[in-house]
């Protein structure tokens, strides 16, 4: 990496119910303005945390001379935070973080050629940003993204139970008397994410600095998703794509993982409604095979994204 281009910068965000100037930050690993195959944009997961878990996709451009930008969206991490808009469903709708993304691509000055990455919350925006037809997007990735919410609640539930008695017993005392915060609740959450968001052993620093973000401010998190991923009572509970799937245009990939939060059933109707789909499961990984199966990952995705 040490020969690749960094550029890290800031693009203003208008947003006038904002009531303050906004800016997106964002970083390109790769060289935009010399670039032998096109750039690929990643949009992170939560909704509420950042950029950096996804940052080992930073390799794409030395194994695949792909130019990879990373940005954190409005709300999170080095962009503008708005903790005084906590709970405002209105203002933290979805067209916020999509007009943002249109933003930072006319920036960037690759509007008319990209191909889109999106994780988990991330793929949701990136299908919603596809069904609208970009006439730049070339290339999808939706990864361990439901297409319709319900279907992530209802896969959320069903692996709670899948955990030890005692800890769903913790887990419902807890969401009845809504005690999010204790500790005890907070153990459970961390016993789940061991079996389905990343199962390796030692978390990488990357990793642990999104959740660190996430607790500095937890305001989008908690007004779209709510207080943990087994418990969706946010804006977010009624989202879904699946009737708009057919409109999306550009050839796209799935991705998740055997032991996925994000069960199969959640992702069919991706690969049943979308026209030109291929879908690859990790059967070792959980949430976040980029991570958890790294040198595949770097096989599929490289290979779907350089393939003409």
């Amino acid at each position: 990496m040490s020969n690749v281009q960094v550029v890290e910068g800031e693009v203003a965000f208008e947003v006038p119910s904002a009531g303050k100037p906004c800016k997106t930050w964002y970083k390109v690993v790769g060289d935009l303005a010399n670039r032998t195959q096109r750039p690929l944009v990643t949009l992170h997961g939560g909704p509420g945390i950042t950029h950096d878990y996804l940052l080992v996709l930073s390799a794409l451009a030395t194994s695949h001379s792909i130019p990879v930008v990373f940005y954190d969206q409005i709300g999170n991490g080095l962009s503008t935070h708005l903790p005084e808009k906590n709970g405002d469903t209105t203002f933290w709708s979805e067209k916020l973080w999509l007009d943002e993304l249109d933003n930072l691509l006319v920036h960037l000055g690759i509007q008319d050629d990209y191909a889109l990455f999106g994780h988990s919350w991330g793929g949701m925006l990136g299908a919603r940003h596809a069904a609208l037809q970009p006439k730049g997007l070339k290339r999808l990735i939706i990864a361990s993204s439901p297409a319709d919410i319900k279907d992530g609640i209802a896969s959320m539930q069903d692996l709670v139970k899948r955990l030890p008695q005692e800890v769903q017993d913790t887990i419902r005392k807890h969401d009845e008397a809504r005690t999010w915060e204790d500790k005890e609740y907070q153990d459970c959450v961390q016993i789940f994410y061991k079996q389905f968001l990343c199962r390796l052993e030692q978390w990488p620093d990357t990793l642990m600095k999104c959740f660190e973000w996430l607790e500095k401010d937890p305001t989008v998190y908690h007004t779209l998703n709510g207080p943990s991923e087994f418990n969706t009572i946010g804006s977010l509970r009624g989202w879904t794509v699946v009737p708009d799937l057919h409109k999306i245009n550009t050839s796209t990939l799935l991705l998740n993982g055997r032991f996925d939060e994000v069960q199969d059933f959640c992702m069919a109707p991706y690969f049943r409604y979308i026209p030109k789909v291929k879908w690859v499961n990790f059967a070792k990984s959980a949430h976040l095979a980029h991570l958890e199966e790294t040198e595949r990952y770097f096989e599929v995705v490289g290979g779907f994204l350089t393939y003409e």
